[in-house]
């Protein structure tokens, strides 16, 4: 060879080794890491548990968890070893000898039938590769297995291995494969089930028992064969496993129960927390729900709103029938059948503010429905009116003060509603109103009772147990509705409220939950605890990342929380909220009705549980005639929920604070009870407060001396001291309603039009 020859060869070869050198260097640089697998995180199931520990809902992308390798079956282990890499412990990453076999039956087959991959490498692949087929590919995931078979035991390849590898259905590790498949925790599984599992890493797809039973069996043997080979089970064992039942169909499994509450704590979460880390991070988060009550709740509720819309579908079909015979066209009534009608639920822990379960509808929940309980601000009806009553308290009065529920009359003058005088009975209202009924620029707010009725002068103890409209209007003009909202406010109210007249009525519109939450002020004696859902939160390994730390404040004082609770047993004693006494324990509460029966509210509580039910429509229509009210329709299915909740509470009473006297008191004037008083009640009073005198009247004669009632200058003036102006009398004093009257009594909001400004 010529020395030029020499020469040019030469550089030739220096620069291929060069070059390669270079690409070498470039394909290297280009491999991850060790470090970036050392800081790797997988994607985690987040799980949700009710205040005992049980299981709520898990959120993931990917159904995962992590186990240790001592979690894990042997039999588990070995079956995955034995169909994937037997010699796992004996290579170096890579397998040659494999290699080298599955490139000949490759080649005979004129097909990729097998592959040649390590347990290590297709680690490898799995966390920093893509799973496109190319030779740079499978150099980079040898390359890769080599450094983890440096930097890694066996045991803790296998490991990641095991709680990384996908086996179809959603499922990325064993655990979840074992949930998915079995419905059983991994340490539960049979040899027949660890095989099944183990044949599905290889093509997911392919052998799922659910999609193609036949060929999981065939596979599931062939499992069970090579573990024989390898001596891992005996040919006993293996007879026993084949002869196990395939799972023809995926097994019922939980899946997310209570989903408005669960999407309720999601959304307090997710802005805290990020995305990634409450769907990927394998949150522990301990909640506040009591899943045995929720269960419950869902179960009446929905029970008896389904009773609720056959009845609407008969009356609808009842009189689109009528309306068709009649020959009426249009007809009156819409031709399509009514909506699903709507519920919520809420039941919290009076002391603490838990929220024990939470409906937010009928419809499955989760991110994109609408959670009533929270979302939907409604008008609450005459279940505001507990917080004209203790303002009213706070003023001075006690539940023996007499108002008035006679007709009111209020006209607009462009600043200020204000009273019509003179107008004290509906014809003097409809005399002095006819004038201007065609002028746009005279406004008339006349309010009325929900039976268009007017009971005369009573006790606010009656008129709250009867939801009488007139007297809450009477008390906001008396007591001024900016009091009625700073009390509202100061119990648990978040929402704006109108200072008007009309507010007692339900005016203003206010969720469930702020609702519910005001009136557990009242529970709690005085105390408002701020609600909440999570009690803590825990990182993937344990460590807490947040605890519940409770928010209390005190919003009125114990007494004034008692008197108005007392009033409230009313309700429940001989009220609108009468059906509740199903429960034969004390109880309070109030009901509420809009305007044509469009919500329907019940609100009741005992010394230890709150709870809230709202019934309507989400289009707003009307719920039916009048007869639906929340006293009817949503106290009896309130009372049936709440019966088998209370199951396993004591039956107690209210505590009473200090300062509080009780006195035997006459229901209808007001006044100390005396041995002929037909109808007397226990009342509680402030001390100091309490009335002195005693009920003059015979009640056996009751014309003569009780005609001397409405006039007599002293009883008028005794009344003015107890501290209400507006309670002058003004004819027999009305008797309590028999039970008859109370089959249908309860409220409508009043809500004065709109002003033009």
């Amino acid at each position: 060879m010529s020395r030029r020859k020499f020469y040019v060869l030469a550089g030739l070869a220096a620069l291929w080794i060069i070059g390669g050198g270079w690409a070498l260097r470039a394909f290297l640089a280009g491999l991850p890491s060790f470090q970036s697998f050392e800081e790797y995180q997988p994607s985690l199931t987040t799980k949700v548990f009710d205040r005992h520990g049980d299981l709520i809902a898990e959120l993931s992308i990917e159904k995962r968890a992590l186990l240790t390798l001592a979690e894990i079956p042997v039999d588990l282990q070995n079956a995955v070893l034995g169909i994937e890499d037997s010699r796992f412990f004996q290579h170096w990453g890579v397998s040659p000898r494999g290699m080298l076999r599955a490139a000949a039956i490759n080649f005979l087959a004129r097909r990729v039938v097998q592959g040649g991959s390590t347990l290590t490498q297709q680690l490898a692949k799995l966390i920093f590769l893509s799973p496109e087929r190319t030779i740079t590919r499978k150099i980079k995931e040898m390359l890769l297995a080599m450094q983890l078979e440096r930097n890694l035991s066996k045991e803790e390849i296998l490991q990641f291995y095991l709680n990384q590898v996908y086996f179809g259905h959603g499922a990325y590790g064993v655990m979840a494969a074992a949930s998915i498949y079995f419905n059983k925790e991994v340490k539960d599984l049979t040899l027949g089930e660890c095989a099944l599992l183990a044949g599905l890493v290889k093509y997911p797809g392919g052998y799922s028992p659910f999609r193609f039973p036949d060929r999981a069996k065939k596979r599931r043997s062939l499992v069970l064969q090579r573990m024989l080979e390898e001596k891992y089970i005996t040919a006993e064992e293996l007879k026993k496993a084949n002869d196990e039942t395939i799972p023809g169909e995926r097994p019922t499994m939980a899946g997310m129960q209570a989903p408005y509450f669960v999407d309720f704590v999601r959304r307090k979460l997710e802005p805290k927390y990020g995305y990634n880390m409450l769907w990927r991070g394998g949150l522990k988060i301990h909640t506040s729900l009591e899943l045995r009550l929720q269960k419950i709740a869902e179960e009446e509720m929905d029970k008896a709103l389904t009773a609720f819309d056959e009845k609407a579908k008969v009356e609808w079909a009842r009189q689109l029938k009528e309306e068709e015979d009649a020959g009426i066209e249009p007809p009156t009534i819409s031709t399509n059948p009514p909506a699903k009608v709507q519920g919520t639920f809420v039941l919290m822990d009076v002391k603490s503010g838990g929220i024990l379960a939470m409906i937010g509808g009928r419809s499955g929940g989760g991110p994109t429905d609408f959670n009533r309980a929270v979302q939907a601000r409604r008008q609450p009806g005459s279940t505001f009116k507990p917080f004209v009553w203790a303002a009213a308290l706070n003023a001075g009065m006690t539940g023996m003060t007499l108002v008035e529920d006679s007709p009111l009359a209020y006209y607009y003058d462009g600043r200020d509603w204000r009273l019509l005088e003179g107008a004290t009975d509906q014809y003097a209202i409809d005399l002095a109103t006819s004038v201007f009924a065609g002028s746009p620029d005279f406004k008339v707010w006349v309010p009325s009772n929900f039976d268009d009725k007017f009971l005369g002068v009573m006790t606010l103890r009656h008129a709250l147990a009867l939801s009488r409209n007139m007297a809450s209007v009477r008390l906001i003009q008396q007591v001024g509705p900016p009091q009625v909202v700073e009390i509202a406010h100061r119990c648990g109210i978040l929402s704006r409220l109108a200072p008007v007249l009309a507010l007692g009525l339900g005016s203003s519109v206010v969720s469930a939950l702020e609702l519910g939450n005001a009136f557990s002020t009242f529970a709690n004696g005085g105390i408002h605890v701020k609600p909440f859902s999570v009690a803590r939160v825990e990182g993937p390994r344990g460590n807490i990342l947040e605890r519940h730390v409770p928010v209390e404040a005190e919003a009125v004082s114990p007494q004034l929380a008692y008197l108005t609770t007392h009033l409230m047993k009313a309700v429940v004693e001989g009220g609108t909220g009468s059906r509740a006494r199903v429960l034969k324990r004390p109880l309070a509460g109030k009901t509420g009705t809009t305007n044509e029966s469009r919500d329907l509210w019940f609100v009741g509580f005992t010394p230890d549980l709150l709870a809230i039910a709202w019934m309507g429509y989400d289009d707003d229509t009307t719920l039916g005639k009048k007869a639906v009210t929340g006293g009817t329709v949503v106290v009896p299915w309130w009372s049936d929920i709440m019966k088998k909740v209370l199951e396993d509470y004591p039956v107690r009473d209210f505590p009473v604070p200090e300062g509080i006297a009780f006195l035997k008191m006459d229901s209808q004037t007001g006044l100390l009870a005396v041995p002929t008083c037909p109808r007397q009640v226990l009342q509680a009073f402030i001390k100091g407060t309490e009335p002195t005198q005693f009920c003059p009247f015979d009640h056996s004669q009751p014309l003569a001396l009780r005609a001397d009632f409405s006039v007599s200058g002293d009883m008028r003036a005794a009344f003015m001291e107890q501290g209400s102006t507006n309670a002058v009398p003004g004819g027999e004093p009305p008797d309590l309603p028999s039970d008859d009257q109370l089959e249908n009594p309860d409220e409508e909001t009043a809500e004065p039009p709109e002003p033009d400004f």
